[in-house]
């Protein structure tokens, strides 16, 4: 990469710190807040510090929230019978989109991934299981998405639950191996939410 002067180079590293930015994008990225107005480019800055000051997690699910329980954690028309699991809070957002499910979530914050280091006691299962006292909970609809560490942590959290005796369902066809659930579109998602099957059997 050419150098440039300091300031830029800083900025041009802040980008590429980010997930998903390469090299290239970075660079387009810091030119382009270098050749905004002075109060564009505060304008953004306040935008990033307003997001980290405002936003927190939802004490109950862990999903993105500015108080500590969520809009829909909050909802008392929300059916509470049923608590969908998702890996962060952009799977939240999908489903709301969709505006099939009328249920609670729970955010994990993770999936399960020894090759990273990510264990059970690095995502949001103890805090599932205490939510499980409830006895309004009769289903758990695991909608982590179909990779390897998607699977894995569905299986497990499947046969954690066992003990509880409420059904464990799991996103269904529609869903690609390998997939995201953030970048399924809204059919996809209403098939696989239509088709959630039992985990582990009856």
């Amino acid at each position: 990469m050419a150098d440039y002067i300091l300031p830029l180079q800083r900025l041009i590293e802040q980008f590429r710190s980010l997930p998903g930015i390469g090299g290239k994008t970075a660079v387009r990225l810091a030119f382009s807040i270098v050749e905004e107005s002075e109060e564009r480019a505060e304008a953004f800055a306040e935008a990033i510090l307003a997001a980290k000051r405002e936003i927190c997690t939802c004490e109950i699910c862990g999903n993105l929230s500015t108080s500590s329980v969520c809009p829909i954690c909050d909802d008392a028309e929300r059916d509470r019978s049923i608590i969908c699991v998702v890996e962060d809070a952009r799977d939240v957002m999908a489903f709301e989109r969709l505006r099939d499910f009328r249920g609670l979530y729970h955010v994990l914050g993770g999936l399960l991934s020894p090759m990273k280091g990510i264990g059970v006691e690095n995502i949001r299962v103890r805090e599932l299981l205490e939510r499980l006292k409830n006895d309004e909970v009769k289903e758990i609809l695991i909608a982590t998405g179909a990779t390897v560490e998607g699977e894995t942590t569905a299986t497990y959290i499947a046969r954690l639950l066992e003990p509880f005796g409420i059904s464990v369902t799991r996103l269904a066809y529609g869903l690609p191996v390998g997939g995201d659930l953030e970048y399924a579109d809204e059919i996809t998602l209403h098939r696989a939410l239509e088709g959630r099957q039992t985990i582990l059997g009856e």
